[in-house]
């Protein structure tokens, strides 16, 4: 991947999905969602929301991510962003995105789940204004915690 040009935010479509799952797989090997998965996330809408990120004029995404608006409170469901592109903000902007989508859907709050090990995207969240509410334990498949943190949305 080059380093040309800022990635674009779009609307994912269905067409989106076989890119989607090459992102996903380089971003979580060890427990990828699979194209079923990204197909019934896709076909959940309007519930879902999801946005990708690519570079015009180049093959592939650089990164994806996903969120489910019910009621008042949003769901971040993902953020993947592909290795090769990690490091310059792309994960910041997928989850503004997010924000914005699920502000315009009327949430006044938003959730997600992140594994307790992954500290760089507990950073971005943490500094993006989500606190703890409670810890899962043992919520992934490897025997991982899960932490969850909520955000409360700006009006």
């Amino acid at each position: 991947m080059s380093a040309a040009g800022p990635p674009v935010l779009r609307e994912a479509s269905w067409r989106d999905i076989p890119a989607m799952l090459e992102v996903e797989r380089a971003a979580f090997p060890d427990e990828p969602w699979d194209e079923a998965s990204l197909w019934a996330e896709l076909a959940a809408r309007p519930r879902r929301g999801y946005v990708v990120a690519d570079r015009p004029g180049e093959p592939g995404l650089v990164g994806y991510a996903g969120l489910d608006l019910a009621d008042d409170v949003a769901d971040v469901m993902t953020i993947a962003v592909h290795p090769q592109a990690r490091g310059v903000g792309l994960g910041a902007r997928l989850l503004d995105r997010l924000h914005h989508l699920a502000r315009d859907a009327g949430a006044t709050s938003i959730m997600l789940e992140v594994r307790s090990g992954n500290t760089v995207a507990t950073r971005l969240y943490t500094t993006r204004g989500y606190h703890l509410v409670r810890t899962r334990e043992r919520y992934y498949r490897s025997g991982e915690d899960a932490l969850v943190l909520r955000k409360e949305l700006d009006t």
